[in-house]
């Protein structure tokens, strides 16, 4: 599945974004308003250049005892910033989510200009029936005609249960 594919991606709103030079204050007080836990800073190209996050802001301007109306976003914002594309497996981004710890992932389009933001939980929002259906056409891919993969993934469902029931009822 593609990023493009999720029903989430159509509907996001207009990233939340600002240039480097902005004021820290400013951009916390536009991230407020707009209840956003994130901006992501863009040059004039409308290119990611970093992200400034709310974790960013507690550790490199609260707890360095910087001030927010003095200091620019530039000097807190993160600058390892990973992007995709829309037409990236959705999966995989996942995945890289996942295990390096990273919450919110810019779309960009061909040019690097900034299309989106998606955010774990709108990865994370897969829907059992959706899971499902992949399992399937693994199993399907890699099982021999006459074996049946729903019959495989019911039996397994109803053996998780089984377990399930049966430890609940010793307790």
């Amino acid at each position: 599945m593609k990023i493009s594919d999720r029903k989430e991606f159509a509907n996001k709103p207009q990233p939340l974004t600002c240039s480097p030079e902005t004021v820290v204050f400013d951009a916390v007080k536009e991230m407020a308003e707009k209840n956003f836990g994130s901006i992501i800073v863009v040059n004039e190209d409308e290119n990611v250049v970093g992200m400034m996050t709310e974790r960013d802001i507690f550790r490199r301007l609260i707890a360095e005892e910087l001030e927010p109306k003095k200091t620019t976003v530039d000097q807190i914002m993160t600058t390892s910033v990973k992007t995709a594309k829309a037409n990236d497996e959705l999966l995989d981004w996942l995945r890289m989510m996942s295990n390096e710890r990273f919450r919110r992932l810019p779309i960009v389009d061909d040019n690097g200009k900034l299309v989106a933001v998606m955010s774990q939980g709108d990865f994370v929002s897969y829907t059992w029936p959706d899971l499902f259906e992949h399992a399937q056409e693994l199993a399907r891919a890699s099982l021999p005609e006459r074996v049946n993969p729903t019959f495989i993934l019911v039996s397994m469902f109803i053996y998780t249960a089984a377990i399930v029931f049966a430890v609940a009822s010793l307790t």
